[in-house]
Parts: C-alpha cells; structure tokens; sequence
C-alpha cells in the first residue's frame, strides 16, 4: 500500500510556495533594516558632534 502522505498535494505547494515567498520578502526587509542601523551607528560613531549654536544676542 502507497503512503498517503507522499501524495503530490497541489494545495500544499501553493501554500509553501506562498509563505517561503512571504518569509522571503520578510528576511530581506530586516536585513536591509539592520544594515541601515549599522551604517547610522558607525557614522554616528565616527562624526565628529555637532557645535553648540550659539544663542542670538538682541540689540
């Protein structure tokens, strides 16, 4: 007797197609986040701060 559960299932392949695209999308997102994240961290880093503005004097 064939085992039912190695079947071709066209409905399991669309969901599975659907959900590795989604986790795809997903995981390029958060890595483009975290590089974006990095980067500002490293020129924050290295920068020299900002000078003080200096208040304007009335007269």
């Amino acid at each position: 007797m064939a085992n039912p559960w190695l079947k071709k299932n066209p409905f399991m392949s669309m969901w599975l197609s659907a959900a590795n695209g989604v986790a795809g999308s997903w995981r390029g997102q958060a890595t483009a986040q975290a590089k974006r994240q990095v980067k500002a961290a490293i020129s924050e880093a290295i920068s020299p701060p900002a000078p003080k503005a200096k208040p304007k004097r009335r007269g």
